[in-house]
């Protein structure tokens, strides 16, 4: 019989079993919480592994269960990108804090370009993770069909560009977008224009559609100078803004379609002596922290980053439990938080 007094070594497999009164096969798979172990002998085992204080081989269990207890979050953009976009670091700390209490780890992959999605595209179907939330796609990338082909579980943060059947959780961006051109219209401007999003990616043609849709609603047509594509970033906001100051000096209000964008925006607008809301009302998008410090602070459309990564958990730790794909999607509520910009 094994005691449980002072040890000088790592308790064996073989000793639980002995203490548990159970063959070694039975308390690999009550480690591997395998159904077919009586309750009897999962309690024992149980205790066995308490009094012992055994931590399993992690190496040998996924020898056994093929699981790497590792997701990986896959980023299609450059690391310049990443890491400056408030955004994304948003989702890495909302992905991180729903994993802390499960036994998962979180690895970030970026990659933009067809060589890097094809690297990770082979690291992921080598068996590296065990499923994949992937965001930020555009309309080249070759990742959804590399994972889809692989059989890895995968939720993709945005709706697919190409409306396959795939899991995914969105925010409703284009309602976002008509919640806040409903807004500046509401203020009595005339000259509304926008800043899109890149119109490769699924969040800039959802939030242009959504402030085309709110100004047909109003009866107005949107002239093709009120609206410029911007790239999600700061610089992109400075250039974008300061075309349609050239293209459509009387303008007198602008939605943006991401925070970073707005802020370069509004320092565009400053440049050419133009004061934010009393000339040009601005609004953002993603309520980022920057938004409730920048000079005016902006009035921006939020979205629920917490609810919207723990369903990205959620969905696919289905799969990965059930080891089947699925093509459930969320699609969750934005709102228009008011600041001094508009």
């Amino acid at each position: 019989m094994t005691t449980t007094g002072a040890r000088t070594s790592t308790p064996t497999l073989g000793e639980v079993a002995d203490l548990a009164g159970v063959s070694r096969a039975t308390v690999s798979r009550v480690i591997n919480d395998s159904p077919r172990v009586s309750p009897e002998a999962r309690v024992a085992v149980q205790a066995a592994v308490e009094a012992l204080r055994y931590v399993p081989n992690r190496m040998a269990r996924s020898l056994v269960t093929r699981r790497t207890d590792t997701i990986a979050l896959v980023l299609s953009e450059a690391d310049t990108q990443v890491f400056s976009d408030p955004f994304f670091a948003s989702i890495v700390r909302g992905l991180s804090a729903r994993l802390a209490d499960t036994d998962l780890n979180l690895v970030l992959l970026a990659a933009r370009g067809e060589r890097e999605q094809e690297k990770i595209g082979r690291y992921v179907r080598q068996g590296h993770v065990d499923g994949v939330i992937l965001m930020s796609l555009h309309n080249d990338d070759l990742l959804p069909d590399i994972l889809t082909g692989g059989h890895v579980p995968v939720v993709l943060s945005g709706r697919p560009l190409d409306g396959r059947p795939v899991a995914y959780v969105d925010a409703d961006n284009a309602g976002g977008a008509a919640a806040a051109t409903r807004h500046l219209l509401s203020l009595g401007r005339r000259r509304i224009a926008t800043i899109s999003g890149p119109t490769d990616m699924v969040a800039g043609l959802d939030r242009l559609a959504g402030y085309r849709a709110a100004l047909a609603e109003a009866g107005r047509t949107p002239a093709p100078e009120l609206v410029a594509e911007g790239d999600f970033t700061e610089a992109g906001g400075v250039r974008a803004m300061t075309r349609l100051l050239a293209d459509a000096p009387d303008l007198d209000a602008v939605f943006v379609a991401s925070d970073p964008m707005a802020v370069g925006a509004l320092q565009a607008l400053r440049a050419a002596g133009r004061r934010v809301p009393e000339d040009v009302a601005v609004v953002g998008f993603d309520d980022a922290a920057v938004a409730a410090v920048c000079d005016p602070p902006l009035t921006t459309v939020a979205q629920p980053l917490d609810e919207m990564t723990g369903l990205m958990v959620e969905l696919l730790l289905d799969q990965i439990e059930s080891g089947e794909r699925t093509a459930e999607t969320r699609v969750c509520a934005t709102s228009l938080v008011r600041r001094a910009s508009a």
